[in-house]
């Protein structure tokens, strides 16, 4: 490193750390030094100190061990050695800082500091990014939806720049984290929080856009969401740092964008990331360091054209980005989804309940249609759609294509929703028959029409399933009675859909295939998905893989011949194990579909659900992600997801997704539903009917009342006096094993 970034570094360091002790030193005087603290839902304590030492901080006490383990990285000699590495000076002073600052944060948790509130405007910012955020993001991450994420530290030199760069990240699909504060063009201290909120930018994980605090030190939150990857994806075990850190730099796609200049904090903070493999450009005079042989890690850039800024850091960090925009006056892509168009900024809605609307996809041949038109039917409908208001709609697709199948239109039916809300401005509810479209006033005001709809329906449909769609035409019903015949056409449709697809069965076909989406962070994680069981995350069922292999042969979505039954019961085929050795490297070796017991499938991390043994209840529990209670298990979700995920088989634990609940497959070698003793009240609610449809299956019509929740118990021996109270049929069952 440069000599002048070292000494900063090194400087900031040893303030930080002296910082930080002044505080912990107040906090053991008002609190004891047993006073316990956990960042909200984490299962990973100070995830960074955790990560690299596997010292898992609880403590007030043990926060004073941590600091110790910084003296030691600052070259000054402890009472006892408990940081081994050694890194380089000013990369250990990088790795300090990062200790000081989680401890720091840590102390402003206790003393109510965090979440920060802006002074000036009220705005509260995210603070620690909790496991749930990170678990609900795992699939965008994997699947190419979000390429990578971008620390913002700093302002920029006024509002419009800010917005500017920003755009230009929401464009590319990359998550944006905004932290600190320098001073703009008018030498006023600020930061690129202030000035989009000064630019009405709408802020929050919906639209990419995440404040985590005014201060530089806030940046170890994203840090610290990059560190959990390789613990929650990756099955790195806590301590080995140098499988953490190459994983970081090999698997975790992140970069900083430093605006204004730096001080001493900012280097030393950014020394630390350095050490994650994750670079920095800045935009002012700051020594260039590329990566050399002797460390891998270093990269510090330049760029004053902010034209140039986002571009730039993408090239640095060797991100790979494609970007699909239809010709439209607006922005567009999955950033934008998270917009929501309130009545009073709202130009014309089409359905909800105020008029009629639909979607329909229809297979034709190829001579039928004509590609990429748009073609719109109705009375006086550019002055209807210059008044604004409601309006009805029927969107009618039409596709065409050698390898269309009937079986693709609900696949393409189902992305019109992320076709049309992930244009800025214009809003998408629901689907088939219950469609709820708004587009807003600054849209209408930018040029956004009618025929801009079908424009990016024929757009986004060639560009999502190139592989088997050739032609696409849209057509725009908006007359009211032309709606309502048309609705009764689909809506015939979709039940013969619906029909056609519930006799889809293991049995029925003869092949399987594989998710590979999430070996991006878990690389001996193998998703098998069959048409009674969809993928973890919930995202992806048998017919979404079967279309994504003939959209890409060489995909994530792989074709897995059962081959001879070796034990159908528990789900067990020859073909499927052959490509479970062949593509875990060797990890995975047996899978049995239907059991948790024996060989259950391996998770990722980004499991919508975990199925856990109770013993003591001859049963098994279910929890969500997102449910931050205690379980009858011991332990909460975060907690939980530690001995499912990272790719390992763990017999009695497995994550799911939901909808895998309600499938006749759902532990069908373990007996079932029967064996639920234990869900979550959100559960309940969700599953509904198709619960109490399945119980009626099974002989036990009231069995949803017989499972507890955590309204009745949320530990074992409550858990057991319910059940025996409501007869719940495990207790009768034979036993798990």
């Amino acid at each position: 490193m440069s000599k002048i970034i070292a000494s900063a570094a090194i400087r900031a360091s040893h303030a930080l750390v002296q910082k930080a002790e002044e505080m912990l030193e107040k906090a053991i005087g008002e609190k004891g030094k047993d006073f316990v603290f956990e960042f909200p839902d984490t299962a990973f304590y100070l995830p960074m100190i955790y990560a690299m030492t596997a010292f898992p901080v609880k403590t007030l006490a043990d926060m004073k061990v941590a600091l110790s383990m910084t003296r030691e990285m600052l070259h000054e000699e402890p009472e006892e050695k408990l940081w081994k590495p050694y890194l380089g000076e000013a990369l250990d002073s990088g790795m300090a800082t990062l200790f000081a600052e989680e401890i720091i944060l840590a102390l402003r948790y206790i003393n109510g500091l965090e979440p920060a509130t802006d002074p000036e405007t009220g705005y509260v910012y995210n603070g620690f990014i909790t496991d749930t955020i990170q678990r609900n993001l795992g699939i965008a991450l994997v699947d190419g939806r979000m390429p990578g994420f971008a620390a913002i530290i700093g302002a920029a030199p006024d509002e419009d720049i800010a917005v500017k760069i920003v755009r230009e990240l929401q464009e590319r699909n990359i998550l944006i984290f905004l932290s600190g504060q320098s001073k703009d063009k008018n030498g006023e201290v600020t930061s690129v929080t202030k000035q989009l909120l000064r630019k009405n930018v709408a802020l929050g994980w919906e639209t990419y856009i995440v404040p985590l605090g005014p201060d530089t030190e806030h940046t170890l939150y994203a840090l610290d969401w990059a560190i959990r990857a390789s613990l929650i994806f990756g099955g790195k075990k806590p301590g080995d740092y140098k499988e953490h850190l190459k994983y970081q730099k090999d698997r975790v796609f992140a970069f900083a964008i430093v605006l204004g200049e730096l001080d001493d904090v900012k280097w030393s903070t950014g020394a630390g990331a350095i050490n994650m493999g994750f670079p920095a450009v800045c935009d002012t005079d700051v020594p260039v360091i590329h990566p050399t042989g002797v460390c891998t890690y270093e990269h510090v850039d330049k760029e004053f054209d902010h034209n140039k800024i986002v571009q730039k850091s993408i090239e640095v960090r060797g991100l790979k980005v494609t970007v699909e925009k239809p010709p439209i006056p607006v922005s567009y892509g999955p950033a934008f989804e998270g917009e929501r168009i309130r009545k009073e900024d709202m130009f014309i809605e089409f359905g909800g309940q105020r008029s009629p609307a639909f979607e329909w996809v229809r297979t034709k041949e190829l001579h039928e249609i004509e590609d990429n038109k748009v073609i719109i039917i109705g009375t006086d409908v550019e002055e209807r759609y210059k008044k604004g208001g409601v309006m009805p709609m029927a969107v009618v697709i039409d596709v065409a294509g050698r390898k269309m199948q009937k079986d693709f239109e609900a696949i393409i039916e189902r992305k019109l929703h992320h076709n049309i809300n992930e244009a800025q401005g214009l809003w998408h509810m629901g689907q088939r028959d219950i469609v709820w479209m708004r587009i807003s006033n600054q849209a209408y005001k930018d040029g956004i029409t009618l025929e801009h709809l079908g424009v990016i329906h024929n757009t986004m449909a060639h560009h999502r399933f190139k592989s088997i769609v050739d032609k696409v035409q849209v057509t725009l019903y908006v007359d009211e009675k032309d709606v309502l015949a048309l609705q009764d056409e689909a809506r015939k449709v979709y039940k013969e859909r619906d029909h056609r697809l519930a006799g889809l069965t293991d049995e029925s076909v003869d092949t399987f295939y594989s998710c590979l989406l999430c070996q991006s962070f878990a690389p001996s994680h193998v998703c098998v998905i069959s048409p009674e069981r969809l993928g973890l995350c919930g995202a992806y069922n048998w017919l979404d893989t079967r279309a994504a292999f003939e959209i890409d042969p060489t995909g994530g979505n792989q074709p897995i011949m059962k081959g001879e039954a070796l034990d159908a019961t528990r789900g067990r085929w020859a073909g499927v194990d052959n490509y479970l050795k062949s593509n875990s490297a060797g990890a995975v070796e047996s899978l049995n579909l239907y059991t948790i017991m024996d060989n259950p499938m391996t998770s990722c991390g980004c499991f919508e659900c975990i199925v856990a043994i109770i013993p003591e209840a001859n049963g098994i529990m279910l929890v969500q992600r997102g449910h931050t209670g205690m379980t009858p298990a011991g332990m909460k979700f975060s907690t939980l997801a530690g001995t499912v995920g990272g790719g390992a088989q763990n017999p009695g634990f497995m994550g799911i997704g939901v909808n895998f609940i309600t499938s006749r497959k759902f532990l069908f070698a373990d007996g079932g539903i029967k064996r639920i003793v234990w869900m979550t009240k959100n559960l309940k609610e969700r599953l509904g009917e198709d619960f109490k449809k399945r119980a009626e299956e099974e002989g036990v019509p009231d069995l949803i009342d017989k499972i507890a929740d955590e309204t009745v118990a949320e530990d074992s021996e409550k858990l057991m006096e319910f059940l025996a109270g409501a007869g719940h049929p495990a207790l009768e069952m034979d036993p798990m094993f």
